[in-house]
């Protein structure tokens, strides 16, 4: 394995609460790794001009950064998460899989068919962001006023961004919503000499269990992303079998399918999760105040509104039994405790990605577009990769790992060699987006 190729998962982490670019010195490291880009792929620093300026562009996306290394668990990664380890068949570190595969990917491809005398019909562009795993501000939301400037609106014939392979292809054509709730637990000062039955921190554990035992259902509707899914997942089955399609039918394949695939639950509904939490200051000092975040990706069948709605109806009952006041994302809400002195639960948004508040969402993998659709009207969230062993442990989390096993270079083409199903993941990885450039090269009516 190349050591250089190695380099692409360098340390490019991107924090929630990063400010803008230069008023931040956590961004400089990004410039390492754009030296290290323009060293291993020249020729994607010059301007190629497509001979057919009548044809819209097409969109290739990805991002740089990754999720930050929890320190605590570091000690629990086989090798170090920037190691760049490779043991002749992993690679192993941050990143490996989110999402640097995938851009450089895209890289080797371009640069190759550049360097074998490609000469593109339809102007390609890559766009790289560096904050898509805190906000996308920067990142993503700097380029897309840009290329909107420069192309228009609805200009690109289609992006590709990130998204998963399987053996059913499944191109991410809709995009969850997001939501970071933020609920916090204020009450009085006191000596922890005498403590109350529950501090502010047993207050929101109490809470947090109740939000947890209660999410928001699922809905496999008829005109959802998800059944539409399953549909054509029944249709290519390798069985071949229509099955019945009757309303009573629909119903009970419609409960089997959600207790069956967690695919199709997590799809068919908002999500939410626990991520952040904090509150104390002093082992032998009462916490004035507890908080947690709670991330929501939103269902394409909700909205922000109704999202909050759920947690206030869940909190008010909660607070009424503990004597609390609520405050609800801006605006008082009437109890019989509306001036407690006991405390004060206060529910606000952490962040927001999206503008109109009672906008309705759609579903995917994540909201990692949302600063293009400006941009175009085609929009898909798809990678080549099967998802049985071509990653170890998965993204986001510890051992995070892609295979690999040698590098090869022809005239033509550079190609890792990435092995997870058969032999050729990697290389089938660029062999797709060789085809689809081409292919899309070869359409003049779009």
């Amino acid at each position: 394995m190349s050591s250089s190729l190695i380099l692409y998962f360098q340390l490019t982490e991107s924090y929630d609460d990063l400010l803008p670019v230069g008023q931040d010195e956590r961004w400089d490291i990004f410039k390492k790794f754009h030296a290290y880009l323009e060293e291993s792929f020249p020729l994607m620093y010059e301007f190629l001009t497509a001979i057919n300026t009548y044809v819209k562009p097409l969109l290739l996306t990805a991002h740089q950064d990754v999720v930050p290394v929890d320190l605590s668990n570091e000690g629990q990664w086989i090798h170090q998460p920037y190691s760049r380890y490779y043991d002749g068949t992993w690679i192993w570190g941050r990143g490996s899989v989110d999402d640097k595969a995938d851009l450089i990917v895209q890289l080797i491809t371009v640069n190759s068919l550049v360097e074998a005398g490609f000469q593109p019909q339809r102007t390609i562009v890559l766009a790289f962001g560096f904050d898509e795993e805190s906000s996308g501000t920067e990142g993503a939301g700097k380029p897309a006023v840009y290329l909107e400037e420069r192309y228009g609106k609805n200009a690109f014939a289609m992006l590709l961004d990130e998204g998963e392979g399987t053996i059913f292809a499944l191109p991410g054509v809709s995009e969850k919503g997001y939501l970071d709730a933020n609920i916090q637990i204020f009450t009085p000062e006191r000596h922890s000499s005498i403590p109350p039955h529950h501090t502010s921190i047993g207050l929101l554990s109490l809470l947090i269990v109740s939000l947890e035992a209660n999410p928001c259902n699922p809905r496999l509707t008829r005109n959802g992303t998800a059944f539409a899914a399953a549909q054509c997942a029944v249709a290519h089955s390798p069985e071949g079998r229509a099955g019945p399609t009757g309303d009573g039918s629909f119903t009970n394949s419609r409960k089997s399918c959600l207790k069956a695939i967690p695919f199709f639950d997590i799809l068919s509904r908002t999500t939410q999760a626990v991520d952040l939490i904090s509150g104390g200051v002093k082992s032998n000092a009462l916490p004035e105040q507890a908080q947690a975040i709670i991330n929501h990706r939103i269902a394409e069948y909700s909205s922000t509104s109704e999202i909050q709605n759920h947690i206030t109806d869940l909190v008010l009952p909660f607070a009424v039994m503990h004597n609390l006041s609520v405050h609800a994302f801006g605006k008082d809400v009437d109890s019989d405790y509306q001036d407690s002195e006991l405390g004060k639960i206060v529910l606000s948004e952490a962040s927001s990605r999206y503008q109109a508040d009672d906008a309705v969402v759609t579903p995917s993998l994540g909201s990692g577009t949302r600063s293009y659709w400006n941009l175009t009207q085609n929009i898909f969230r798809y990678f080549y990769r099967e998802d049985k062993d071509d990653k170890y442990n998965g993204i986001h989390t510890i051992n995070e790992g892609d295979i690999f096993y040698t590098i090869c270079r022809s005239r033509t083409m550079t190609v890792i060699h990435l092995v997870s199903y058969p032999e050729e993941s990697f290389i089938e990885q660029i062999r797709f987006f060789t085809r689809l450039l081409l292919n899309m090269d070869e359409v003049r009516s779009y």
